[in-house]
């Protein structure tokens, strides 16, 4: 077969297949129009929540039971003139900090006036359990309104000495933040948007690349295709470009509602670059790890008997894109190293965070994560081309 007729045949069957799947129109709508609108819901309930937990946690006074609540009146004082109130604890207070019935709480200690009045270190305990992350904000609160006293009073005592408070300061360190308003305002976005884009991208065809092959099979519809002249590798080829088609226009509808999400959210998030040249830079990101997931997806699905069999392998098709972002949660790693990108679903990761971050990736970086990619995509239709030459699947389950 030349070059010419492949391609035809590959075409004639992408169409096909695509002529069968929009005939079921619910079954098109959904596995096109779900992912698009589930990302706003995601992107504004983040958004929301962030906002609700920085409203209740940062903005209104908090109130925090003390331990000893006599011992300290002007202590507790400045702690009012911070949003933070105060009243007496129970004896109970540990066991309500671990029955999370308490954030925080401060236990003042018996000595504390006469270490305060003899110039020595006086003790406050800060009770909390630090594997509850929901109180980590008002922790952090309380610690630094607690700090800010002891250092303002400390430099009081200083003076009243006749010493500079300076001189207990040798260095003065300032920062200098050379992150791009891009990546200031992604925040949690930042691990959060790759996932999903690495996710829908991976799985975006993968109904129509099960329907196609273990579907067809199921229906015995499948032997008779197998049965015309056309080229198993031309009978895979269109089959997966019709689920990469599905995939492509998918994720062309995701970057398009994160755009609009992005545009329409408002304060931090309208820093984010959603511009339609990062939109490309994104889609052509996307394109390999597309292309991947629907060759991977078709090389299953002929190994499965039944559709149901074929659909048991979303689950941990599903997992393969979190690993690198939940890697990166506990090791992250530098995105210098040219590696990280021939690494399927970690390349991604780091393209889609460069794009958001509004960064470029070298020549280099693009070259490598294109080519390791899209040879990963050719060697699984390969794969799948060969299992669509065994005998036995033209045989139903």
């Amino acid at each position: 077969m030349n070059r010419t007729s492949f391609f035809g045949s590959m075409f004639t069957v992408m169409r096909k297949e695509w002529r069968d799947f929009f005939r079921d129109r619910r079954t098109f709508l959904l596995s096109l129009l779900v992912a698009p609108l589930l990302y706003p819901l995601i992107f504004w309930g983040i958004g929301k929540l962030s906002q609700m937990r920085v409203e209740t946690q940062l903005e209104k006074n908090i109130d925090v039971p003390v331990l000893g609540i006599e011992r300290a009146p002007n202590l507790l004082k400045y702690l009012a003139s911070y949003g933070i109130d105060t009243h007496p604890a129970p004896a109970d207070i540990e066991a309500r900090i671990r029955a999370q019935k308490e954030d925080v709480a401060l236990a003042i200690s018996e000595d504390f006036a006469d270490d305060w009045h003899a110039g020595k270190p006086a003790k406050v305990d800060i009770i909390t359990d630090t594997t509850r992350r929901n109180s980590d904000v008002v922790v952090a609160r309380v610690s630094k309104v607690l700090e800010g006293y002891g250092s303002g009073v400390g430099a009081m005592r200083l003076l009243v000495r006749g010493i500079n408070p300076a001189v207990a300061a040798p260095l003065n360190v300032g920062t200098r933040d050379m992150a791009t308003p891009e990546a200031k305002s992604s925040g949690f976005m930042s691990v959060i948007l790759p996932m999903i884009l690495t996710i829908f991208a991976f799985i975006g065809g993968a109904h129509l690349a099960m329907d196609t092959t273990a579907g067809e099979r199921e229906r015995q519809s499948l032997e008779p295709l197998l049965a015309t002249p056309v080229s198993r590798a031309a009978l895979v080829g269109g089959k997966m470009l019709a689920a990469a088609l599905l995939g492509m226009v998918s994720m062309l509808l995701i970057l398009l509602s994160f755009k609009l999400s992005a545009s329409v959210a408002g304060g931090s998030a309208a820093s984010m670059d959603v511009s339609f040249a990062a939109m490309g830079k994104l889609l052509l990101t996307l394109l390999p790890l597309v292309l991947i997931g629907t060759a991977l997806i078709t090389a299953l699905a002929a190994g499965a008997k039944s559709m149901k069999e074929a659909q048991s392998h979303m689950m941990w098709l599903m997992m393969l894109p979190m690993l690198p972002a939940y890697g990166l949660m506990a090791y992250p790693l530098k995105d210098t190293a040219l590696w990280q990108y021939a690494v399927p679903f970690l390349s991604q990761n780091q393209m889609i965070q460069k794009i958001t971050r509004g960064e470029a990736a070298s020549a280099e970086q693009w070259g490598l994560y294109l080519l390791s990619s899209l040879v990963l995509a050719a060697l699984l239709w390969a794969l799948a081309v060969l299992r669509y030459k065994q005998e036995k699947l033209a045989i139903s389950g």
